[in-house]
């Protein structure tokens, strides 16, 4: 039979748990006490009945068996709490309470035993009690007991409290362990018809948090937080795929159309086909590259922290990039500066780092017109961050179109006849994200030469460890 969903929760199932440790606990408790109480109510009786049976020994040391006789009769008359009798050598009785010996004629030490007498209403009640046998010289018998029904009867009661503290523990905890389980049911019911709906393909859902601080917010919390960078994700993957068919299509129209063209003349015994197919392999390599540069971002996103990440120089890695840039500028007609602060360290991958700065220099040297500016600046802020930052006399970008321009394949308007697939800061972006820095976008130094305002554009890399 499957029990209700309650009963099949893994609360429900370490109350249980819990619950039988706390019984067998109990248990335990109850036989230590139990033990311990009877124990002293023993010991007890035991004491008095020796210190009862020392005082008639003296008794019958002073004045014989008749004076022990006589004593017996006079405790006796007077009530007290105790038990006796006095047979003579044939064990027949003499005197005392007891109508016989419950000791045979060679017993020594205590013994527990059972006694009848009627209650207040001439009922027989039978009591549990103790008592020590002696031999007195003369050959005579004394037996001294006392009633220990009382004492027992008080340790009987509080085991049985404690049995019935035991057992209304047991339906506490089980009513308190469905109640957690029904809580916590609840609070899964939901995280799991969020799962539900996004494997149904609805990446809206999200979890309800509770506003309770507890794990079920923070798991509500870090799922939604993960259905949130999924959505990013598809979205991007979806807007990637349209941009590429949109960027790709030119250059893979103009491709075929060429190489048709190269075919048509070659048939005819007219141009040149070997203009021709360099001109194809240009266009080939244009679109190769563009593939290479989704490629890496799509490592870097996968790989999480940046792999291999290794101690290094920032200022030397730039200076190799600078010299890279620095012919392409001249060549240009730009002025080309590197502000380099020597002695600086910054932990990462070395690769990465350098492929950025170099997509910052390429995007600056790409959109500054003839005449101007880039600057290469490798410094430590105040924070103890490293920045590399690149900023050029362009002709910028707008601050509402900032956040945009990082992202894959997104080309402004005034770009779109350059060359290029708007790759370079998403990948400048990946970077900063693997090693947990950041990307910084300003404005740059203002209107240079009718040109400007600019544009910086700075990778801050987190203070090493």
């Amino acid at each position: 039979m499957r029990l209700p969903a309650p009963f099949r929760t893994t609360p429900f199932r370490l109350t249980l748990m819990f619950l039988a440790v706390f019984l067998f606990a109990a248990a335990a408790l109850l036989i230590y006490i139990y033990a311990v109480t009877a124990g002293e109510v023993t010991r007890r009786a035991d004491q008095e009945i020796a210190a009862e049976m020392r005082s008639l020994e003296t008794v019958y040391r002073q004045g014989g068996i008749n004076a022990l006789n006589q004593e017996l009769i006079e405790r006796t008359a007077d009530q007290r709490p105790f038990l006796y009798l006095l047979t003579d050598r044939n064990g027949v009785r003499t005197t005392g309470t007891l109508a016989a010996s419950p000791f045979a004629a060679g017993d020594r030490g205590f013994k527990q035993f059972t006694t009848t007498q009627p209650d207040p209403n001439g009922a027989v009640v039978r009591t549990p009690a103790r008592g020590e046998q002696v031999t007195l010289p003369s050959g005579e018998r004394l037996v001294v007991g006392a009633d220990i029904g009382q004492a027992e009867y008080f340790v009987v009661k509080i085991v049985r409290a404690l049995q019935g503290a035991g057992a209304l523990m047991v339906l506490l905890g089980l009513g308190g362990g469905l109640l957690v389980s029904r809580n916590v049911s609840r609070a899964m019911a939901g995280l799991n018809a969020v799962v539900a709906s996004v494997r149904g393909g609805d990446l809206h859902a999200r979890a309800r948090v509770r506003g309770a601080r507890d794990e079920f917010d923070e798991l509500a919390e870090g799922l939604n937080d993960m259905l949130d960078r999924l959505e990013r994700s598809m979205a991007g993957l979806r807007h990637a795929g349209d941009a590429i068919a949109h960027d790709l299509r030119s250059p893979l129209t103009r491709l075929r159309a060429r190489l048709e063209v190269a075919l048509l003349e070659v048939e005819a015994g007219k141009g040149d086909p070997k203009a021709g197919l360099a001109q194809a392999l240009e266009d080939a390599d244009g679109v190769l590259r563009t593939f290479s540069a989704v490629l890496a971002i799509a490592r870097l996103q996968a790989a999480g922290p940046a792999p291999d990440a290794a101690t290094f120089d920032p200022a030397e890695l730039a200076a190799g990039v600078a010299e890279l840039y620095e012919p392409l500028c001249e060549e240009k007609g730009l002025e080309f500066r590197a502000e380099l602060t020597p002695q600086l360290v910054a932990r990462g991958n070395r690769e990465f780092v350098a492929q950025a700065v170099a997509n910052l220099l390429d995007n600056a040297v790409k959109y500054t017109p003839e005449g101007g500016a880039v600057v290469l600046r490798v410094r430590r802020r105040s924070s103890g961050e490293v920045e590399f930052s690149v900023t050029d006399t362009g002709p910028g970008v707008p601050e509402t179109e900032r956040p945009r321009i990082v992202q894959r394949f997104v080309r402004l308007e005034n770009s779109r006849n350059l060359p290029g697939a708007g790759l370079g800061l998403s990948l400048v972006a990946a970077v900063a994200e693997s090693h947990r820095g950041r990307l910084e976008i300003d404005e740059g130094p203002g209107s240079v030469g009718g040109s400007g305002p600019g544009l910086r554009v700075a990778l801050v890399l987190p203070r090493p460890a």
